[in-house]
């Protein structure tokens, strides 16, 4: 008994982790009605996060040399970020979430481009079949063409676009910075995600600044998500690490149940029925590729490898 609560814990830190990035959306909202942008909100929670996981894990810094693949990471992580948050403020917070888990899609294409792994028939099969999804969700009878109807929509489009681009590069990383420690890896991931958003914050109008009582609210906002999202993004490293890969994807899949159980809760949006028939297609294809890749341990030789194709995945949001 004791050892099967034991081997729970991984499965439930992924649990939690994904619950938290269901959730996160809302306080964003917040902050968006305290006049806080979107591209402000993404750089002062990534930078608070940053922080957080450099002051505790500063003694990693010394692991760390220049290669290429690091401002790469830093890049798409901050597309990731910034198209998330930006889409989830702005959007429906289902079909923004839905858009940015079309990631075996664009993981299989990446993966094929950078790393030169073969692109299979299955894995060609499952591309279809979540793209097949996001064009059944986002057809329009007026325009005649399954496009994002919004800049959220598209935001949420090119985040999800990245997010596989920074997995796939962390996964390169992993194989030519070998020395380098995964917590470090995140804060390159936080640190990117903040300089693409303060960057970004310079091309949009800012509303009038919180002040007074919602300067301060605001700020116990920004400290708490910073700190809330370096925790949880190493609770679900300590998951990642123990749990099999074609697993945790599958578990992870329960950010999707919680999102939609918030946004109905918080927000009063309920999917339509193009919404669940195209996201039953996606998450049909997130499980199956995690399914098909079930049986591939072998090139994984640690633990810890086998989660550094997935330690930063939404250390960014």
């Amino acid at each position: 008994m004791n050892d099967r609560i034991r081997n729970g814990w991984p499965t439930l830190a992924i649990m939690l982790g994904a619950s938290v990035w269901g959730f996160v959306w809302y306080p964003l909202r917040v902050l968006a009605a305290l006049g806080v942008t979107g591209t402000a909100a993404s750089a002062a929670t990534s930078a608070a996060a940053c922080g957080f996981v450099l002051l505790v894990r500063r003694k990693s810094l010394a692991t760390i040399r220049w290669h290429w693949v690091l401002p790469a990471l830093a890049l798409a992580a901050g597309v990731t970020n910034l198209g998330f948050v930006w889409g989830t403020i702005h959007g429906q917070v289902m079909r923004v979430l839905l858009l940015f888990y079309l990631t075996p899609a664009w993981t299989a294409l990446f993966a094929h481009f950078i790393l030169h792994e073969r692109l299979s028939w299955a894995g060609a099969g499952l591309a279809a079949l979540s793209l097949a999804g996001a064009m059944l969700m986002l057809w329009s009878p007026q325009a005649g063409v399954p496009l994002p109807g919004s800049l959220a929509e598209w935001g949420g489009l090119a985040a999800g676009m990245s997010f596989a681009l920074s997995n796939v590069l962390i996964l390169k990383a992993s194989r030519v910075l070998p020395d380098m420690k995964p917590e470090m890896r995140t804060a390159t991931i936080f640190g990117g995600a903040a300089l693409f958003s303060s960057v970004a914050s310079l091309f949009e109008a800012m509303p009038a600044p919180p002040a007074g009582a919602h300067l301060g609210l605001a700020a116990l906002l920004v400290l708490g998500l910073g700190f809330a999202l370096a925790s949880n993004n190493m609770l679900v490293q300590y998951g990642l690490a123990r749990v099999p890969a074609n697993r945790a994807s599958i578990i992870m899949l329960f950010e999707i149940v919680v999102t939609a159980l918030s946004a109905w809760l918080l927000a009063g949006e309920v999917p339509g029925p193009r919404e669940w028939a195209g996201g039953a297609c996606i998450v049909l294809a997130s499980a199956l590729s995690s399914w098909l890749h079930r049986g591939k341990p072998a090139a994984r030789p640690s633990p810890e490898d086998d989660s550094e194709r997935r330690d930063g995945q939404r250390a960014m949001v």
